[in-house]
């Protein structure tokens, strides 16, 4: 190793500022309140202070009941849906043993969860030049939306978040916060004229479901195509479906007593499942220069199930129902459209050259419990001191710089 890659202050492999592939967001009070028509004051997304009440968690889902004493709770009211801000929201800065499934309000977070600024500046102690932030209260890819009663104003709320997102939270960052957007799930016509709206104001990057079916909508393999309108945007703008574990409403466990940490090991079985689907799919067939993203999927299973999908395309093409679908081995149209995406992942960086170097991303998951912030340099100086400067450089930045369209970014010191 030269001395040019190497940290004079640590003696470890120099690491490029970083490109997060995901972090999140907590959307402040006047997202939608400030850009809802007058008329849906009082059912559109706003927030009221009440007590925290009961908590369930059964088979991987969440419950939560308002209470009518207790420790004051920011709540997210929308029609019905009574939804409080968490501290897992936002658990950035706070002693693991005191994460909990409590109720917090926006003075008990890290102003960087809902603030630009102060998000800038925690991104500055990580050495994170960049960061693509998922939602909250709409959900991973919008499912609150699908699910609410009034589909106009749920149209309305998904172009007021894609807007916010827009104009406010990344316009007001100087390029360091990219944009990605929210798509009517309800409806694949109007997901790709919205995918279109946003690809035309610069944004390159739209959130989808890993597993549709999970949330009561087609599969990836319907007859008729039914998602082919949404694809076709999103090949033709260079729009990137990002697809985050949890994005189906269901997170994988094992039965409905498991606890909750049965359900956050297995994780990474949801991005597996996705990945599988679309493989045999023929969708990355007919939509050749569509790209796929699994946020916080990490990457150490994916040499076993591309070789896996590959010994079952040869062996069992008569009968597997795919031997007109997909004319070459899955792998291939893994290593020209797919992207894992990971963070604290020793394993995986292991078998770089097995997954495809050009075929990985780097996250910290800022301000998730999960989240290696503020240490995410370290981690990643730690876990890939045996890569090669040129893999780190595609890692931890060069991949996502290509995939996202961020070639402005002021390039890094190292």
């Amino acid at each position: 190793m030269t001395e040019a890659n190497v940290d004079a202050e640590t003696t470890r492999p120099a690491i490029p500022w970083i490109v997060s592939v995901d972090d999140h967001v907590v959307e402040p009070p006047d997202v939608w309140t400030d850009r809802l028509p007058a008329k849906y004051a009082q059912v559109g997304p706003r927030i009221v202070r009440a007590p925290m009440g009961e908590i369930t968690f059964v088979g991987g889902r969440l419950t939560v009941k308002p209470g009518t004493e207790g420790v004051a709770t920011d709540w997210w009211h929308y029609e019905d849906l009574r939804r409080p801000l968490l501290r897992l929201d936002a658990a950035a800065g706070i002693e693991r043993e005191l994460v909990t499934m409590s109720g917090i309000t926006y003075e008990d977070m890290r102003a960087g969860a809902y603030q630009v600024k102060p998000r800038l500046e925690d991104m500055d102690v990580n050495w994170l030049q960049a960061s693509l932030c998922f939602p909250t209260f709409p959900r991973f890819c919008g499912q609150t939306f699908l699910e609410a009663k009034d589909r106009e104003l749920a149209l309305l709320c998904v172009r007021a978040y894609n807007d916010w997102m827009v104009e406010e939270w990344c316009g007001e960052s100087g390029g360091r916060l990219v944009p990605l957007c929210l798509i009517p799930l309800w409806d694949a016509g109007l997901a790709a004229e919205e995918v279109r709206r946003n690809a035309s104001r610069g944004v390159r990057a739209v959130c989808f479901s890993e597993i549709p079916p999970f949330l009561g909508l087609p599969s990836v393999h319907d007859p008729d195509g039914y998602w082919d309108p949404f694809f076709e945007a999103c090949s033709e703008t260079g729009t990137v479906v990002c697809m985050h574990i949890g994005s189906s409403s269901k997170m994988p466990s094992t039965s409905s007593d498991a606890p909750p940490a049965v359900g956050s090991t297995l994780t990474h079985t949801n991005a597996t499942f996705s990945v599988v689907d679309f493989l045999f799919s023929g969708v990355l067939v007919r939509f050749p220069s569509l790209k796929l993203a699994y946020s916080e999927g990490q990457i150490g299973w994916i040499p076993y199930i591309l070789e896996r999908a590959d010994r079952v395309w040869e062996e069992n093409r008569a009968w597997g129902g795919v031997a007109d679908k997909v004319p070459d081995p899955p792998s291939t149209y893994f290593r020209r459209q797919i992207f894992g995406c990971f963070f604290d992942d020793a394993h995986g960086l292991r078998s770089v050259e097995e997954i495809g170097v050009d075929n990985i991303t780097y996250e910290s998951d800022y301000p998730h419990s999960d989240s290696t912030w503020p240490h995410t340099r370290e981690i990643a100086e730690r876990q890939m001191a045996h890569l090669s400067a040129e893999d780190r450089y595609k890692i931890v930045r060069g991949n996502a710089i290509s995939l996202f369209g961020l070639e402005d970014l002021e390039p890094s010191p190292a």
